[in-house]
């Protein structure tokens, strides 16, 4: 989630005319938005994967930039041939393992390619089920788009790495709870005109990476879905009394908490809850059109997207602290 540098003081990879007073910092091509779906009919019962991928190839000369001189440039048009024909070949499971496929093969295939990256989008589609309760008849052949939380992963591999860099992540969950919540004691000055809320709306979009410290015998679906799990156990809690918040901050870094403590794969990770606020009305106004006593259960609130407080951390294993620069 974070920036990179916009300059890279080390200059590794300087290969401009000793000459020029210009460099080239940073570069690289590829092909965005390569959209694969993958089918299999296994008699009657049929499933699918749908991802959405992006190439970048970094090559060891830059003489196509200095020289105009194509002869290492694998066309990005080849780019995305690569990817449906590697997903007829070996097919679709989850989208780290297609990253992986997908560095591994530019690594081995053009040894002029110095580093690759990969960034897939899986598509959320999940079977049509009918009926109700835990017994309804999942459909064998039809699905639906359930875009609760969008899941992605970048993958990175440099020539003289070993092993892929993995960072997996979802996006856009928006959940809302409306009690359980407050906001107290805080800093009060002249500058602050916002009482203290203790009982509210807690709303937010949640963002959130995470760095696999390995690859070999990873279950990529069970960790994000347990990501997924953590996050939203620690936002309701169960399902009669929930669980309180006193601070968006505290209950991000329970969930971040609860992640490292169950997923011993992952290193670290990387969390933004951003407010999604919600105001009650002031019907104070109004008492001919509306008795507030007689009202007391039920109110109207007022959504209030912008402007918004943006609340964040990464929290690392301690002795991989390192990984911090990567998510």
């Amino acid at each position: 989630m974070m920036s990179r540098k916009l300059i890279d003081e080390s200059r590794e990879g300087y290969l401009d005319n000793e000459n020029s007073p210009f460099l080239i910092s940073n570069y690289g091509y590829g092909k965005d938005s390569v959209k694969v779906m993958h089918v299999v009919r296994n008699g009657l019962v049929h499933t699918i994967k749908e991802f959405e991928v992006g190439t970048k190839l970094k090559l060891r000369s830059q003489k196509d930039y200095l020289e105009g001189d194509n002869s290492d440039i694998v066309a990005t048009d080849s780019q995305k041939n690569t990817v449906y024909l590697l997903a007829r070949k070996h097919g679709l499971k989850s989208p780290e393992e297609f990253g992986i496929l997908l560095c591994h093969h530019f690594l081995s295939k053009y040894s002029h390619v110095e580093e690759v990256s990969i960034h897939i989008e899986e598509y959320p589609w999940s079977r049509m089920g009918f009926g109700t309760g835990p017994y309804k008849d999942l459909h064998n052949h039809a699905f639906v788009f359930t875009p609760t939380a969008i899941r992605y992963t970048d993958v990175t591999q440099k020539r003289t790495e070993i092993k892929p860099t993995v960072i997996s992540g979802l996006t856009d969950l928006r959940v809302l709870k409306t009690t359980q919540s407050a906001f107290v004691n805080f800093v009060n000055d002249e500058y602050r005109s916002l009482p203290d809320q203790h009982d509210r709306i807690f709303s937010t979009v949640v963002r959130s990476s995470w760095q696999y410290s390995t690859v070999t015998g990873v279950d990529f679906d069970y960790c994000w879905n347990k990501v997924k799990q953590c996050i939203l156990n620690n936002f309701a809690g169960e399902t009669e009394k929930g669980i309180f918040s006193p601070s968006v901050q505290n209950t991000l870094y329970l969930a971040e908490k609860q992640v490292l403590e169950t997923i011993p794969e992952i290193s670290s990770i990387d969390m933004t809850m951003p407010n999604k606020h919600y105001f009650t009305f002031d019907f104070s106004k109004f008492p001919k059109v509306v008795n507030e006593v007689e009202l007391k259960e039920e109110t109207v609130y007022v959504p209030v997207d912008k402007p918004a407080g943006i609340i964040y951390a990464q929290l690392d294993r301690k002795s991989d602290q390192y990984v911090k620069s990567k998510l």
